[in-house]
């Protein structure tokens, strides 16, 4: 997946950065994969041994970034060519942390969902750290990613949190930026490592003029439709909310990730079992 989330990074219309290329007890060919990437902006680097969660990658990227501005991606992960451009200009316009819209791609490919939900921040607010350009003096004086195994949400939940309450400015930027594969949703993804998603999703970037506009309807449509029965058939929109609710529930419950959710008092304990669910044990 390597070559394509990078890509997405070497294709940006904002073109000063360095790419920090974290790997986190890598037993695989990913560092060989980087350093096939001519460029001179590329570096990787391999903490040893396997710390179990992006927490610490981040906190070795802050410690050897350069840039004052740090943005976060996804290995699995793609940004659209403007992500960077359209975020950082919300920093040089006084921001401390700008987001965009992420679309999350669904399991079979067919829908899109705007993350995150609702787009402007509120206490507490998971927003995906691919989404997330701040200036690299924020997350320092916070003192960094959290070990995930200390708390009780995910660590950039906690991270943005911490930003909000130290009355850090958090803004949305109203574009579609980039698009999440969750590993979380795909089960053994680490084990299977397929990129065909990436490789379909890369294509369409890069050969439809209009993506952004493709994505943003695909995220809008089941909205729009939503209101459109709601005008028209207020009864049948109650029976048919209780009905996915309850589908809903039922679904969750049977996803082992979800299991955690029943012992989430646990510090750490739906990360640990995501972890498994995407095949690292």
């Amino acid at each position: 997946m390597l070559p394509f989330s990078i890509g997405s990074v070497l294709r940006q219309t904002f073109s000063d950065f360095e790419i920090l290329v974290i790997g986190d007890g890598c037993t695989d060919d990913s560092q060989a994969v980087v350093q096939a990437v001519k460029d001179e902006r590329v570096r990787w680097v391999d903490l040893q041994p396997n710390s179990g969660h992006q927490s610490t990658p981040n906190n070795e990227g802050l410690k050897q970034a350069r840039g004052q501005l740090i943005a976060y991606l996804g290995h699995d992960d793609l940004w659209l060519p403007h992500h960077l451009q359209c975020l950082t200009r919300e920093i040089a316009n006084g921001s401390d942390l700008a987001h965009g819209i992420t679309g999350k791609v669904s399991v079979d490919g067919n829908t899109i969902e705007p993350l995150p939900f609702p787009p402007t921040y509120e206490r507490g607010l998971w927003i995906p750290p691919t989404g997330v350009v701040h200036k690299r003096e924020l997350a320092e004086k916070l003192g960094g990613w959290r070990n995930y195994r200390e708390l009780e949400v995910d660590p950039e939940v906690d991270l943005w949190l911490r930003a909000y309450d130290a009355d850090y400015r958090l803004t949305f930027v109203p574009r579609v930026t980039a698009l999440k594969f969750p590993a979380k949703y795909r089960r053994n993804a680490y084990k299977t490592r397929s990129s065909t998603e990436q490789s379909h999703w890369t294509k369409r970037i890069i050969n439809e003029p209009d993506f952004e506009v493709a994505a943003l309807m695909m995220m809008l449509m089941p909205m729009l439709e939503e209101k459109k029965l709601a005008r028209k058939h207020i009864l049948y929109k109650d029976l048919v909310q209780q009905f996915y609710s309850e589908t809903c529930k039922r679904a969750l419950a049977r996803l082992p990730i979800a299991n955690a959710n029943s012992n989430s008092n646990k510090k750490g304990a739906v990360i640990d079992e995501a972890r498994k669910y995407k095949g690292l044990g």
